[in-house]
């Protein structure tokens, strides 16, 4: 378990705004374009804004040879799977939903730690799994008749959380020398490529002249999420442990939703509230500092060995 420490408060506080608010964004953009060609428009925008950030903190751009699989590993895992899966899922179910379908990703990573690194979790770990997961029913609760007509999404969303959870596992284990920063820029550059190629593939025929509300949705995404939340991400991801790094960001699907009811007009309801006081719960029982157990003091022990 581990606290965050300022700098890391610092990236996440913005992080968890910047991607909650980013559900309505998207899912407005969406309206009427292709999900896959908004998502590689998003993306090869946001590639510049990544390497200024990289020119102006004198981060090098150099990646070893020999660990180009590995980075390859890492982007399918991190972003191919999530990117590709969430947004034709967020096209088809609504966006506060998707928002909780996808950051099921801690449960997903708490048991993927557990199951396949044997990783020991903490009572008080476990804990906030529990607390997160109930707090994603909850929010469910609701839509349970809606998604069952759209299962194909549903389950598309639930394939994003997990592959995501398993690559926050393998970033976490990562040996490249390389700085986050630096890596996260490559990665955003494999995933442009490999989007456009299933844009091209798949939507060619759907393709239209982005509109007002598309391309305003298109800039947030490509300076704020790809520009910098994920860049911020990595980086929490790569300091804390897994499942600290990850019930951290647990905030995000309950701002999605509530944005979602302002934005959109998706209605709010009170196991909405519930989940809000879960989520809160799942991220203190991980970031809350471990009490102390006192030491002895000298005067007790020189006592304890007059006894």
């Amino acid at each position: 378990m581990s606290s965050l420490s300022r700098q890391q408060l610092a990236l996440l506080i913005p992080l968890t705004l910047t991607w909650g608010l980013n559900w309505p964004v998207m899912k407005l953009g969406l309206a009427g374009f292709p999900p896959l060609t908004f998502r590689a428009l998003s993306i090869w925008l946001g590639v510049p804004v990544l390497g200024l950030a990289l020119v102006w903190m004198k981060v090098p751009f150099r990646m070893p040879r020999q660990h180009w699989r590995e980075l390859l590993w890492l982007a399918a895992t991190n972003m191919f799977a999530w990117h590709a899966c969430i947004i034709v899922a967020l096209k088809h179910l609504p966006s506060g939903r998707a928002a909780i379908l996808g950051y099921s990703m801690p449960i997903f990573s708490a048991l993927l730690g557990a199951l396949l690194f044997k990783a020991p979790l903490a009572r008080r770990a476990w804990l906030g799994v529990g607390a997160a997961a109930l707090g994603v029913l909850l929010l469910l609760w609701h839509e349970v008749t809606n998604l069952s007509g759209q299962p194909g999404y549903v389950l598309m969303a639930l394939v994003a959380a997990c592959t995501w959870a398993l690559g926050t596992q393998l970033l976490r284990r990562t040996a490249i020398p390389v700085p986050t920063l630096a890596l996260s820029f490559w990665m955003t550059v494999l995933t442009a490529v490999v989007i456009s190629l299933l844009a091209v593939l798949l939507e060619q025929p759907q393709w239209r002249a982005p509109g007002l509300a598309t391309w305003s949705a298109v800039a947030y995404n490509a300076v704020l999420i790809f520009g910098f939340a994920q860049a911020a991400w990595f980086a929490l991801a790569r300091g804390l442990p897994p499942v600290a790094s990850t019930l951290s960001v647990m905030l995000i699907p309950v701002i999605g939703v509530f944005s979602s009811a302002l934005w959109l007009g998706e209605v709010v309801h009170w196991q909405d509230w519930a989940a809000v006081v879960l989520m809160v719960a799942a991220i203190a029982s991980v970031l809350w500092p471990a009490r102390q157990r006192a030491a002895p003091s000298g005067g007790a022990s020189a006592r304890s060995s007059h006894v």
